[in-house]
């Protein structure tokens, strides 16, 4: 596929005959997914998205009760898009003892939470007894929510720090009680973009080799990718073919989440996604990933309303509660830090959909 074409516009009636058949439910390639994201008429191609979602999951639209954890942002990366880490010793750098996380869980009385998702930073202080204990000791607080914990930038920490592979991380992790994992560190495949986005941080060959294993393992993952800053489309779709084949060969990912950059506090200085950015890409994303469930709109970095209208460009999910999060809003998301079940309800049924609760591995719940 060709390298860079940030502005490339189709002939007409190359565009309709690729939209034909994606509306058709025909696997698209690289290219002709690259085609219909820069040329395609943005309502013909969410409405092709639509059409895909709707066959996939009628109007539903899946939120979970969940509560964000992060346990630390003292990191050893430096991601330049990333106002959250800290360095050890810096002003404003906390690690939460287990202690700590089990009173914030209990301080929730006795809320229903479906799912704890637990993300930080990379501190290499922290053993990796440390994040057994804080395993068990959460599934001990709270029996009844699945734990999404750990992304694969974690998981290949503790296996770098620990000497052993990132089988036997993800193995005892399992065993102390995590369910899944999160889709986070995925940022953009390219490594040239790496380069200069997060070059401290694992290759995108590395984390996909992460996610394989625990795909092998039974754990079940979730994927993402971080848009809007200096990537362009082709990037954005060579992301989306590397998840694709990988999903052929495992069928491990559930859901897909487009994160969107957040400009503030950061040392990139890009712009974010405007508008349209966030529904082509939900659109593609829909329609790209045919082997991938879900497709979330992630209403903590793309904004209440952008997340409501991207219901209709091919997302099926509106995430959850959160309670707090952190990690967008330290680089300026401007939505709220959590919604309440009544809320997410009401910002569903408000974009004509139906709202149904589910549990972290996305099985509705009665």
């Amino acid at each position: 596929m060709n390298a860079i074409i940030p502005d490339y516009v189709t002939p007409d009636a190359e565009t309709a005959a690729i939209l034909a058949k994606a509306r058709a439910g025909q696997r698209l390639t690289p290219d002709e997914a690259l085609i219909l994201a820069v040329a395609a008429p943005l309502h013909e191609w969410c409405g092709a998205a639509m059409t895909a979602r709707l066959a996939r999951h009628g109007r539903n639209a899946y939120y979970v009760h969940n509560v964000h954890i992060n346990f630390t942002n003292v990191c050893v990366n430096a991601c330049r898009f990333c106002a959250f880490f800290k360095a050890k010793g810096a002003a404003g750098a906390r690690t939460l003892s287990v202690a700590d996380i089990v009173a914030a869980l209990d301080a929730r009385g006795d809320a229903p939470i479906r799912e704890i998702h637990v993300v930080g930073g990379l501190n290499p202080e922290l053993p990796l007894e440390y994040y057994l204990d804080m395993l068990r000791a959460i599934g001990q607080a709270r029996p009844d929510a699945g734990i999404k914990a750990f992304t694969a930038v974690e998981v290949a920490h503790l296996a770098d720090t620990r000497g052993v592979s990132e089988y036997d991380i993800l193995g005892a992790l399992a065993d102390a009680g995590l369910m899944m994992l999160p889709g986070g560190g995925a940022e953009v495949f390219a490594p040239a973009l790496r380069e200069k986005l997060c070059p401290e941080k694992i290759s995108g060959e590395r984390w996909l080799q992460i996610h394989a294993t625990a795909h092998g393992m039974g754990l079940p993952t979730n994927a993402t990718m971080l848009f809007g800053h200096i990537e362009n489309w082709a990037d954005r779709i060579a992301h989306l073919s590397a998840l694709r084949d990988l999903q052929d060969l495992t069928g491990g990912f559930t859901c897909f989440i487009p994160l969107a950059y957040q400009p503030a506090n950061n040392a990139l200085g890009a712009k974010g996604p405007d508008g349209v950015t966030v529904l082509r890409l939900m659109a593609v994303s829909r329609l790209f990933l045919d082997n991938i469930p879900h497709l979330k709109a992630y209403w903590a970095m793309l904004g209440i309303k952008a997340a409501q209208m991207a219901l209709w460009a091919g997302a099926d999910d509106f995430d959850g509660t959160i309670v707090e999060e952190r990690i967008g809003h330290a680089a300026g998301a401007d939505s709220p830090k959590g919604l309440t079940l009544p809320e997410l309800r009401q910002a569903i049924e408000a974009a004509g959909m139906v709202p149904v609760e589910r549990t972290p591995d996305f099985r509705p719940l009665t």
